[in-house]
């Protein structure tokens, strides 16, 4: 009968990537393993007990504890998060603490109308609004607050400049009206602008307090500033702080809106991992004034294919989210989040766009890494090149002064003897002028030729070559004459003083 061969089946082993909050675990298990054992894991390392814990993002929707892995049928690699619902986020409940104490607060505020040189007392509890905003986050000083009131400079004024230096105000006071009555004597039509002394009116129309009377306490914490303010405040920082930035786009004229912002903006997984890796900054698009000052400024900073993509939007598309990646040049809109989403898809469209985010400012580190790498080398590169070319020099000019050493000692030996002051040959005595006005002497023989004095200068460091020498009465430049001809012969007799100059 014949053997049956048995191949045992090696076990398949899966990598998950499991975030929570500013946290992430890398987990490898067997497929065989079940999703119990991946929440063990995470107790471990997360610190969190098992029953308190949400294991999100399997493509197939919820599952057991008890599941195994491989009935999943899952890829090779995985990225889950993990939801919390019964631990409180960090820090919400003191900040909804805060707030609640500043709008039952009152606000006096003092305004003084510069056209008519009057002030006023008005005063308003931390609830009243200006345009959407309420007091309590308008940045305004408790217990009470200076302001100024006065005509815009300049009618022709454009709009992408007044929407961030000045803003249409309504106060709206919960008060039986005897504050304000002085208010109509501000004369301010309904095309005219406050302007306000304050920064604080320079904000989103966006107002946090009325968000929370809507949709509760847990929410994201709106940046509280104007949109370059953001900018300012989640790229230009060092690399390592960056964040993206989320721009909420709110329409209470949307039949999402309602559901979106109660059941998806307001998860606790959702308002954790904005506030740790996200600023976000939202705006009202219901009213159309509000509209169009943001299509200015999304043109402006985003450029024209995003303005209009925001502009052919309807309102039954609504509310958006805008996911803004700064970068060295330019503001680029990573991705646009609409309201039919759900929380695990919303959850994980921000987690992928956090990750590539991430994975940028890595790039942008490892490219500045290797152009410094590359600086670095050319500079030292260069630095070598530069030794190496003044060494090659260095050994040229010793060559040259052993070539003309060596000359000068063959010319020096095969000088001819100083002839004696007394002898019988008729004797011609020089004097020679160095450059540094040292002198050299030596008696010749009249007969001597010419060229035997060339070499004599030349045997003391001032070859004929690169030195002329001359003669003062007449003045006449020697090594221009015949070097075969005595000395004698050129009235170099019986003595005379020459002088060595350097050629040009």
């Amino acid at each position: 009968m014949p053997s049956r061969q048995i191949v045992e089946r090696q076990p398949r082993m899966l990598d998950f990537r499991v975030e929570y909050r500013d946290r992430n675990v890398d987990v490898v298990l067997e497929d065989s393993c079940t999703v119990g054992e991946i929440k063990q894991i995470l107790e471990n390392e997360l610190q969190i007990p098992v029953s308190k814990m949400l294991l999100k993002g399997w493509k197939t929707g919820d599952v057991e504890d008890s599941t195994v892995l491989k009935s999943l049928h899952l890829p090779k690699n995985n990225s889950l998060y993990v939801l919390t619902p019964d631990l409180p986020p960090p820090s919400s409940s003191s900040h909804a603490g805060a707030l609640q104490e500043s709008l039952n607060q009152n606000f006096m505020l003092i305004i003084t109308h510069r056209e008519v040189q009057r002030e006023y007392n008005l005063n308003f509890s931390g609830s009243s609004t200006i345009q959407e905003m309420c007091l309590a986050e308008s940045g305004l000083s408790y217990p009470c607050h200076r302001l100024t009131v006065g005509r815009r400079s300049s009618p022709a004024q454009t709009r992408e400049q007044s929407e961030e230096q000045s803003t249409d105000v309504h106060m709206v006071s919960d008060s039986d009206g005897d504050d304000f009555e002085d208010a109509s004597e501000f004369g301010v039509d309904d095309g005219e602008v406050f302007g306000m002394a304050s920064s604080a009116l320079r904000k989103s129309p966006m107002s946090e307090c009325n968000f929370s009377y809507r949709y509760g306490d847990c929410h994201p914490v709106f940046f509280i500033g104007s949109l370059e303010a953001a900018f300012q405040e989640a790229f230009y920082v060092k690399a390592r702080d960056r964040k993206l930035l989320a721009i909420y786009l709110h329409h209470d004229e949307s039949v999402l809106t309602n559901v979106f912002c109660s059941q998806m903006l307001c998860a606790e997984s959702i308002v954790s991992y904005l506030s740790q890796n996200f600023i976000t900054w939202a705006w009202d698009l219901t009213k159309d004034a509000n509209r169009a000052r943001f299509l200015t400024m999304c043109n402006r900073h985003f450029g024209s294919v995003v303005a209009q993509t925001i502009r052919t939007q309807k309102t039954d598309q609504f509310p958006l989210f805008l996911i803004i990646m700064g970068k060295r040049s330019s503001n680029e809109v990573l991705n646009v989040i609409q309201g039919n989403t759900t929380v695990d898809e919303l959850m994980m469209r921000l987690m992928a766009d956090e990750r590539e985010a991430r994975e940028n400012v890595k790039r942008e580190q490892d490219e500045a890494y290797r152009l410094s790498l590359e600086a670095d080398r050319a500079k030292r590169e260069a630095h070598e090149r530069e030794m190496a070319e003044q060494f090659r020099l260095e050994q040229i000019r010793k060559e040259q002064e052993e070539e003309r050493e060596a000359i000068r000692l063959s010319l020096e030996q095969a000088l001819p003897p100083e002839p004696k002051e007394e002898n019988a040959e008729p004797v011609s005595k020089l004097r020679i002028r160095t450059p540094s006005g040292e002198f050299l002497e030596r008696r010749f023989l009249a007969s001597n030729k010419l060229q035997i004095v060339f070499d004599f200068v030349a045997s003391k460091g001032f070859p004929w070559d690169e030195f002329k020498l001359l003669s003062t009465f007449p003045r006449r430049d020697v090594t221009q004459l015949d070097p075969n001809k005595s000395l004698l012969e050129v009235k170099l007799f019986p003595q005379e003083t020459l002088f060595l100059e350097a050629k040009e």
